[in-house]
């Protein structure tokens, strides 16, 4: 990949050095032609490239953060196992329920 961009940044700075040096040329035309035909053509290239890796450093970053996110909460609810009584563990209901009304026959 980073072969293909230095081959064409080093094709683009010749081509920019032969506009400067031209009799007809310049140095700002040197310098657009640099700027149009090599950095600015070869940053989409290697932007687009570049994506797969970027996506796999996002998966990869998303599943360290899954993994330390299990591990925090394996953790805290050891914790809260052994500092913690379960609540209601004797028959009656927790709370007043209301009983059906029925038609009576």
């Amino acid at each position: 990949m980073y072969l293909v961009l230095i081959a064409w940044i080093y094709v683009a700075l010749m081509m920019a050095i032969a506009e400067a040096t031209s009799p007809v040329g310049s140095l700002l035309g040197a310098a657009f032609t640099f700027l149009l035909y090599g950095v600015l053509p070869m940053s989409v290239v290697g932007y687009i490239m570049g994506s797969p890796a970027r996506r796999r450093a996002i998966k990869a970053k998303e599943a360290a953060e899954r993994g330390a996110n299990l591990d925090a909460n394996v953790q805290l609810t050891q914790e809260n196992d052994v500092n913690s009584v379960a609540p209601n563990t004797h028959s009656e209901s927790s709370s007043d329920t209301v009983t059906p009304v029925r038609k009576e026959p």
